[in-house]
Protein backbone atom coordinates (compact mmCIF):
# COMPACT_ATOMS: atom_id res chain seq x y z
CA UNK A 1 0.00 0.00 0.00
CA UNK A 2 2.00 2.98 -1.10
CA UNK A 3 1.78 5.88 -3.45
CA UNK A 4 5.19 7.06 -5.47
CA UNK A 5 5.53 11.08 -5.86
CA UNK A 6 8.38 13.30 -7.65
CA UNK A 7 9.41 16.91 -7.95
CA UNK A 8 10.06 17.28 -11.87
CA UNK A 9 11.03 21.18 -10.87
CA UNK A 10 10.12 23.09 -8.13
CA UNK A 11 10.81 26.70 -8.14
CA UNK A 12 9.75 30.57 -9.71
CA UNK A 13 10.96 28.84 -13.00
CA UNK A 14 8.25 26.36 -12.91
CA UNK A 15 6.74 23.82 -10.91
CA UNK A 16 5.35 20.04 -11.35
CA UNK A 17 4.72 17.70 -8.81
CA UNK A 18 4.15 13.82 -9.82
CA UNK A 19 1.77 11.61 -7.47
CA UNK A 20 0.42 8.13 -8.40
CA UNK A 21 0.23 4.44 -7.80
CA UNK A 22 0.68 1.78 -9.90
CA UNK A 23 -2.14 2.14 -12.32
CA UNK A 24 -2.15 6.07 -12.61
CA UNK A 25 -0.93 9.21 -11.56
CA UNK A 26 -1.99 12.92 -11.51
CA UNK A 27 0.69 16.12 -11.94
CA UNK A 28 0.03 18.84 -10.11
CA UNK A 29 0.49 22.14 -11.81
CA UNK A 30 2.49 21.98 -15.06
CA UNK A 31 5.36 24.91 -15.28
CA UNK A 32 7.86 23.79 -17.18
CA UNK A 33 7.32 22.43 -20.78
CA UNK A 34 5.50 19.49 -22.37
CA UNK A 35 8.96 18.27 -23.81
CA UNK A 36 10.76 19.33 -20.22
CA UNK A 37 8.13 16.91 -18.72
CA UNK A 38 8.28 13.92 -20.55
CA UNK A 39 12.55 14.26 -20.39
CA UNK A 40 11.81 14.48 -16.59
CA UNK A 41 10.09 11.43 -16.57
CA UNK A 42 11.66 9.44 -19.03
CA UNK A 43 14.57 9.40 -16.91
CA UNK A 44 12.63 8.67 -13.91
CA UNK A 45 11.44 5.50 -15.36
CA UNK A 46 7.65 7.31 -15.26
CA UNK A 47 5.36 6.83 -18.13
CA UNK A 48 3.16 9.50 -19.50
CA UNK A 49 0.43 7.21 -20.07
CA UNK A 50 -0.23 6.37 -16.36
CA UNK A 51 -0.96 10.45 -15.72
CA UNK A 52 -4.87 10.53 -16.14
CA UNK A 53 -5.16 14.13 -15.18
CA UNK A 54 -3.71 17.86 -14.44
CA UNK A 55 -4.71 19.91 -11.45
CA UNK A 56 -3.90 23.43 -11.63
CA UNK A 57 -3.45 25.43 -7.98
CA UNK A 58 -3.54 29.05 -9.43
CA UNK A 59 -2.95 31.40 -12.73
CA UNK A 60 0.79 32.15 -12.11
CA UNK A 61 2.98 31.45 -15.30
CA UNK A 62 5.19 29.15 -12.85
CA UNK A 63 2.18 26.56 -12.74
CA UNK A 64 0.59 27.14 -15.87
CA UNK A 65 3.29 27.66 -19.04
CA UNK A 66 3.34 24.14 -19.74
CA UNK A 67 -0.28 22.89 -19.19
CA UNK A 68 -1.92 23.77 -22.44
CA UNK A 69 0.66 21.78 -24.86
CA UNK A 70 0.62 19.07 -22.44
CA UNK A 71 -2.77 18.38 -22.19
CA UNK A 72 -3.53 19.02 -25.86
CA UNK A 73 -0.18 16.65 -26.71
CA UNK A 74 -1.67 13.53 -24.46
CA UNK A 75 -5.36 14.32 -24.01
CA UNK A 76 -5.50 15.55 -20.44
CA UNK A 77 -8.58 16.49 -18.78
CA UNK A 78 -7.08 20.11 -16.39
CA UNK A 79 -8.93 20.45 -13.38
CA UNK A 80 -8.95 23.86 -13.03
CA UNK A 81 -11.09 26.91 -11.36
CA UNK A 82 -13.23 29.23 -13.83
CA UNK A 83 -11.65 32.36 -12.27
CA UNK A 84 -8.05 30.55 -12.58
CA UNK A 85 -8.68 29.63 -16.28
CA UNK A 86 -9.60 33.19 -16.74
CA UNK A 87 -7.14 34.59 -14.72
CA UNK A 88 -4.59 32.73 -16.66
CA UNK A 89 -6.14 33.19 -20.22
CA UNK A 90 -6.03 29.55 -20.94
CA UNK A 91 -6.85 27.91 -24.24
CA UNK A 92 -7.51 24.48 -22.94
CA UNK A 93 -9.26 21.26 -24.37
CA UNK A 94 -10.79 19.36 -21.92
CA UNK A 95 -11.90 21.67 -18.47
CA UNK A 96 -13.16 19.98 -15.89
CA UNK A 97 -13.98 22.47 -12.85
CA UNK A 98 -13.07 21.98 -9.38
CA UNK A 99 -14.12 23.64 -5.48
CA UNK A 100 -12.87 23.47 -2.53
CA UNK A 101 -13.29 19.92 -0.19
CA UNK A 102 -15.02 18.82 -3.19
CA UNK A 103 -12.97 15.46 -3.59
CA UNK A 104 -12.40 14.92 -7.42
CA UNK A 105 -11.46 10.30 -7.77
CA UNK A 106 -8.71 9.82 -10.88
CA UNK A 107 -9.05 6.39 -10.66
CA UNK A 108 -7.55 5.10 -7.37
CA UNK A 109 -6.66 8.02 -6.74
CA UNK A 110 -8.76 11.22 -4.85
CA UNK A 111 -7.68 15.05 -5.01
CA UNK A 112 -8.78 17.23 -2.86
CA UNK A 113 -8.55 21.02 -3.19
CA UNK A 114 -8.73 23.68 0.14
CA UNK A 115 -7.88 27.16 -0.16
CA UNK A 116 -4.72 29.24 0.65
CA UNK A 117 -3.14 32.88 1.32
CA UNK A 118 -2.03 33.66 -2.15
CA UNK A 119 -1.75 36.85 -4.21
CA UNK A 120 -3.87 34.72 -6.94
CA UNK A 121 -7.32 34.66 -8.06
CA UNK A 122 -8.68 31.71 -6.57
CA UNK A 123 -5.74 29.98 -5.35
CA UNK A 124 -5.76 26.33 -4.01
CA UNK A 125 -3.54 23.65 -2.14
CA UNK A 126 -4.40 19.68 -2.52
CA UNK A 127 -4.07 16.58 -0.46
CA UNK A 128 -3.90 13.49 -2.71
CA UNK A 129 -4.99 10.47 -1.48
CA UNK A 130 -4.75 6.49 -2.24
CA UNK A 131 -3.59 3.35 -1.13
CA UNK A 132 -4.19 4.58 2.82
CA UNK A 133 -1.15 7.38 2.10
CA UNK A 134 -1.94 11.16 2.23
CA UNK A 135 0.34 13.25 0.22
CA UNK A 136 0.07 16.84 0.63
CA UNK A 137 1.14 19.58 -2.15
CA UNK A 138 1.60 22.98 0.20
CA UNK A 139 3.72 25.15 -1.89
CA UNK A 140 2.65 29.13 -2.85
CA UNK A 141 1.26 30.09 0.85
CA UNK A 142 1.88 33.48 2.43
CA UNK A 143 0.75 32.14 5.85
CA UNK A 144 0.01 28.72 7.71
CA UNK A 145 -3.76 28.83 7.92
CA UNK A 146 -5.84 26.38 9.18
CA UNK A 147 -6.54 24.66 5.71
CA UNK A 148 -3.04 24.07 5.71
CA UNK A 149 -2.45 23.26 8.92
CA UNK A 150 -4.66 20.63 9.01
CA UNK A 151 -4.13 18.90 6.16
CA UNK A 152 -0.55 19.20 7.05
CA UNK A 153 -1.30 16.94 10.24
CA UNK A 154 -2.22 14.51 7.81
CA UNK A 155 0.37 13.42 5.59
CA UNK A 156 2.13 10.80 5.17
CA UNK A 157 4.43 12.87 2.90
CA UNK A 158 4.15 16.44 1.35
CA UNK A 159 5.90 19.07 -0.84
CA UNK A 160 6.43 22.06 1.19
CA UNK A 161 7.23 25.36 0.29
CA UNK A 162 10.41 27.14 2.11
CA UNK A 163 10.71 29.92 -0.13
CA UNK A 164 13.35 32.65 1.55
CA UNK A 165 15.55 33.23 4.45
CA UNK A 166 14.30 35.95 6.06
CA UNK A 167 17.94 38.00 6.50
CA UNK A 168 18.95 36.80 2.93
CA UNK A 169 15.22 38.85 1.42
CA UNK A 170 16.19 41.41 4.00
CA UNK A 171 19.51 42.18 2.20
CA UNK A 172 19.23 41.29 -1.10
CA UNK A 173 18.69 43.21 -4.14
CA UNK A 174 15.42 42.76 -4.64
CA UNK A 175 13.32 46.45 -4.41
CA UNK A 176 11.05 46.69 -0.86
CA UNK A 177 7.62 46.62 -2.95
CA UNK A 178 8.99 42.94 -3.94
CA UNK A 179 10.42 41.87 -0.43
CA UNK A 180 7.26 43.18 0.97
CA UNK A 181 4.78 40.81 -1.47
CA UNK A 182 7.14 37.98 -0.74
CA UNK A 183 6.40 38.17 2.98
CA UNK A 184 3.20 40.27 3.35
CA UNK A 185 1.14 36.93 4.24
CA UNK A 186 -0.20 36.15 0.36
CA UNK A 187 2.98 35.90 -0.86
CA UNK A 188 5.64 32.71 0.26
CA UNK A 189 6.34 30.94 3.06
CA UNK A 190 9.91 31.56 4.59
CA UNK A 191 12.27 28.79 6.15
CA UNK A 192 11.25 29.93 9.66
CA UNK A 193 7.05 29.30 8.58
CA UNK A 194 8.02 25.96 7.07
CA UNK A 195 9.89 24.69 9.49
CA UNK A 196 7.38 25.89 12.58
CA UNK A 197 4.84 23.83 10.03
CA UNK A 198 6.99 21.10 9.95
CA UNK A 199 8.40 20.71 13.57
CA UNK A 200 4.64 21.77 15.90
CA UNK A 201 2.23 20.18 13.19
CA UNK A 202 4.35 16.65 11.86
CA UNK A 203 2.31 13.84 12.11
CA UNK A 204 4.32 10.56 13.36
CA UNK A 205 4.05 8.54 9.86
CA UNK A 206 5.52 11.80 8.17
CA UNK A 207 8.26 9.88 6.09
CA UNK A 208 9.04 12.18 3.63
CA UNK A 209 9.19 15.98 3.51
CA UNK A 210 10.25 17.78 0.18
CA UNK A 211 11.11 21.28 0.30
CA UNK A 212 9.86 23.23 -2.55
CA UNK A 213 9.81 26.65 -4.58
CA UNK A 214 13.11 27.31 -3.21
CA UNK A 215 14.11 31.05 -4.24
CA UNK A 216 17.09 31.42 -6.25
CA UNK A 217 17.77 34.70 -4.90
CA UNK A 218 16.98 34.77 -1.32
CA UNK A 219 17.64 30.98 -0.49
CA UNK A 220 20.25 28.43 0.09
CA UNK A 221 19.47 24.43 -0.83
CA UNK A 222 22.70 23.76 1.90
CA UNK A 223 21.17 25.80 4.17
CA UNK A 224 17.49 24.44 3.95
CA UNK A 225 18.64 21.38 4.64
CA UNK A 226 20.74 21.32 7.16
CA UNK A 227 18.11 23.60 8.78
CA UNK A 228 15.39 20.63 8.55
CA UNK A 229 18.18 18.08 8.91
CA UNK A 230 18.45 19.38 12.83
CA UNK A 231 14.91 18.67 13.13
CA UNK A 232 13.98 15.46 10.72
CA UNK A 233 13.59 12.76 13.44
CA UNK A 234 13.10 9.89 11.21
CA UNK A 235 11.38 12.32 8.47
CA UNK A 236 13.66 11.76 5.35
CA UNK A 237 13.96 16.10 4.02
CA UNK A 238 14.50 15.89 0.27
CA UNK A 239 15.22 19.71 -0.97
CA UNK A 240 13.49 20.02 -4.37
CA UNK A 241 15.39 21.46 -7.07
CA UNK A 242 14.49 24.38 -9.80
CA UNK A 243 16.86 22.55 -12.08
CA UNK A 244 16.43 19.00 -12.38
CA UNK A 245 13.87 15.91 -11.39
CA UNK A 246 14.02 14.54 -7.51
CA UNK A 247 14.23 11.07 -7.31
CA UNK A 248 10.92 9.21 -7.56
CA UNK A 249 10.17 8.67 -3.78
CA UNK A 250 7.33 5.03 -2.42
CA UNK A 251 5.63 6.32 0.56
CA UNK A 252 4.15 3.67 2.03
CA UNK A 253 0.94 3.63 4.46
CA UNK A 254 2.36 1.63 7.16
CA UNK A 255 4.57 4.05 9.97
CA UNK A 256 7.67 1.29 8.58
CA UNK A 257 8.93 3.41 5.23
CA UNK A 258 11.51 2.90 2.82
CA UNK A 259 14.04 6.32 2.92
CA UNK A 260 15.29 5.38 -0.43
CA UNK A 261 14.46 5.86 -4.14
CA UNK A 262 11.98 3.46 -5.44
CA UNK A 263 10.49 3.57 -8.99
CA UNK A 264 7.40 2.13 -9.34
CA UNK A 265 7.22 -0.72 -12.06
Amino acid sequence: MSLFITSLNSGSNGNCYYIGNGQEAVLIDAGISCRETEKRMARLGLSMTKVKAIFISHEHTDHIKGVTVLAKKHQLPVYITQSTLAGGNLALQRVVSFAAYQPVQIGGLTVTAFPKYHDAVEPHSFMVSGNQVNIGVFTDIGAPCEHVLNHFRQCHAAFLEANYDEQMLEQGRYPYYLKNRIRGGHGHLSNRQALEIFTQHRPSFMTHLLLSHLSQDNNNPHLVQEMFDQHANGTQIIVASRHVETAVFQVHATNFVETVAATPQ
